[in-house]
């Protein structure tokens, strides 16, 4: 395979794949379908990272969390409508 340089001419592209990788056995878009239904990846600061040992632990406490921001959120809508 050969590769465009920015001045036009082509140059040959050096296979940085290392002989012991072998992918014959390989399935072409198996993880597509998962992947494509998306993620959402949010890296934590390292302080807060170790307060958290996995992810569940991270999602339990979120939830807890959540009636109350929804009661913040009732609160602050109600004295927005009142001004």
């Amino acid at each position: 395979m050969k590769k465009i340089s920015k001045k036009g001419r082509a140059v040959a592209k050096v296979s940085e794949m290392r002989a012991e990788y072998d992918f014959s056995g390989g399935v072409r878009g198996k993880h597509a379908a998962r992947y494509s239904k998306g993620t959402n990846v949010i890296v934590l600061d390292p302080d807060v990272a170790k307060e958290f040992p996995d992810s569940e632990s991270v999602n339990s406490t979120l939830r807890a969390l959540l009636p109350i921001l929804a009661r913040r959120v009732r609160r602050t809508r109600r004295t927005a409508k009142a001004s």
